[in-house]
């Protein structure tokens, strides 16, 4: 047993599919759940901490601020990690359901849900709290990109688009020379 199918076998959630069902490189897979879950625990802890700030500053933008932050903290806790919330009723069926649903739902959520808290009291707390959530958004909308094409579809797809117009110039003139330098180096563009 190779050491990704360990780390795989102890990430498994209850009733999970052992067949995938998509092809999303597993670190991204893995990766978003861990930072979603760490990112909830600190989002949870700085909105607390923010809220506590009402003291020195004596102002409603923090509390505010901070109580926003620790719902999206805890609704994100509660998706990506519901052994955390196991005394609560039925947030592994809300999990489930969340899971069968398209990766670019939960990253526009996760994106919305960050924003309230910085835009009452933008702060280090807030700042850091809602940015781990917003990273969270970040990762699963390149999960839901999907995976990169490969070199001879990328290659297809660019042939026809780079045709030699007629005038000799301009932005779709390309010769033979460029398309081989770009499908050899893609770091190297020349313009013409």
């Amino acid at each position: 047993m190779s050491l990704q199918d360990k780390i795989a076998a102890l990430m498994a959630r209850p009733n999970q599919d052992l067949v995938e069902k998509d092809e999303v490189p597993w670190y991204l897979k893995y990766g978003g759940r861990i930072l979603g879950t760490v990112g909830g625990f600190f989002a949870i802890f700085l909105g607390a901490w923010n809220c506590i700030g009402i003291v020195l500053s004596v102002s409603v933008y923090p509390l505010l601020a901070g109580i926003f932050q620790m719902l999206a903290g805890f609704l994100l806790l509660c998706v990506e990690a519901p052994c955390c919330c196991m005394f609560i009723d039925h947030v592994q069926r809300l999990s489930d359901m969340i899971d069968r649903r398209p990766y670019w739902n939960r990253a526009a959520a996760y994106v919305i849900m960050a924003i309230p808290a910085p835009a009452f009291d933008f702060g280090f707390s807030t700042f850091f709290g809602s940015g781990l959530i917003f990273a969270t958004g970040i990762v699963y909308g390149m999960m839901a990109l999907g995976k990169k094409a490969s070199r001879e579809d990328m290659a297809a797809v660019a042939s026809p688009q780079m045709t030699t117009s007629p005038q000799g110039g301009g932005m779709g003139h390309h010769t033979d020379h460029q398309r081989a330098t770009l499908m050899e180096d893609p770091d190297v563009w020349r313009p013409t």
